[in-house]
């Protein structure tokens, strides 16, 4: 049984989003639920899945270099009454299996979880081809499936174990590297669909969510020395949205920010403004993501910081739009 407290979730953050899931979730999600299997799509050791693979090999598959292969035998393992968590890079299943993922998991709503690891820049000299700026936008297109986020390691454990009892289709994206910043520091109740605000302020309210939650609390505490007070709010679940969190950030905001590792285009900052375009008079919003353009290969933290993903990034952005 996993024990949600101080200690393990520094570890936990020592062994990053993927390996907390794979490493530590996968087997306690076994305990719980005995019809449990895992597919990969030739990623076993690289999703961390080898101490999986040795204790429940008759639970394991590996499909082999074939993402759409992988997601026809999830489903069909589902309908048979299985549990399914079928894993390989975000990029990958989410474009190459896109139009398996919504035949087979959005229109028959297998009970299939997605996860999408690498996802955003993490990468790094990987370069373009497994960069995953595009995944917001297509699985949140895709009717009835839940699409979530998490913040940090331990989050991702948590949207694990919810992934599990929910019985439907879902995509979980799996960001950050290794020793990935602690969000949390104590335990917490992890609900699909509804938001987490871990900080209140009165001026501007910052959506963020996966990597950027933690630069979302930096670039907060930054604003705080000219005089800018933030709320931030932890959108870990992008589908279903969490529309009363937002309804209060228009009713008390001057600014409306939202902060991702993926494109400016359909992803969390869309998700948010479509809503938005319904209230009357609400206040501007400023989204801040990766452009609309391919960028060269390099470093992870170097690539966050060209691209202004970082918290003092990220508060100057404010900074200059707020004073405006």
């Amino acid at each position: 049984m996993l024990t949600f407290n101080s200690l393990n979730f520094r570890t936990w953050s020592k062994l990053g989003q993927r390996g907390a899931f794979f490493g530590l979730a996968i087997f306690e999600i076994v305990e719980q639920y005995n019809n449990t299997l895992v597919l990969t799509a030739d990623l076993g050791y690289l999703s961390g899945l080898e101490r999986f693979m040795n204790k429940y090999p008759d639970k394991f598959i590996n499909t082999g270099i074939a993402e759409q292969n992988m997601v026809g035998i999830s489903a069909g393992l589902a309908q048979e009454g299985h549990i399914v968590f079928a894993t390989t890079y975000a990029t990958f299943v989410s474009m190459r299996s896109c139009e398996q993922i919504r035949h087979y998991l959005g229109y028959m709503q297998s009970n299939v979880k997605i996860v999408g690891t690498g996802a955003g820049l993490v990468m790094g000299y990987s370069g373009n081809t497994h960069y995953t700026i595009e995944d917001f936008s297509i699985m949140r297109a895709i009717p009835n499936i839940v699409v979530i986020s998490p913040a940090d390691a331990t989050e991702s454990v948590k949207a694990a174990l919810a992934a599990a009892e929910y019985d439907g289709p879902v995509y979980i994206r799996l960001s950050g590297a290794l020793n990935i910043p602690m969000v949390y520091t104590e335990d917490y109740h992890f609900q699909i669909g509804k938001a987490v605000t871990l900080r209140k302020g009165q001026d501007i309210t910052i959506f963020a969510t996966g990597t950027m939650v933690y630069e979302a609390l930096t670039a907060a505490k930054i604003l705080e020395d000219s005089s800018i007070s933030a709320t931030v709010v932890n959108m870990h679940t992008i589908k279903p949205l969490d529309t009363s969190v937002i309804d209060t950030a228009c009713a008390s905001s001057k600014l409306i920010v939202t902060v991702e590792e993926h494109g400016i285009i359909g992803g969390l900052g869309g998700a948010v403004a479509e809503y938005k375009a319904g209230i009357d008079n609400a206040p501007k919003q400023l989204f801040i993501g990766l452009p609309d353009k391919f960028g060269k290969a390099g470093e992870y933290k170097y690539l966050l910081d060209k691209f202004g993903l970082t918290g003092q990034h990220i508060a100057e952005k404010i900074k200059s739009v707020y004073k405006r």
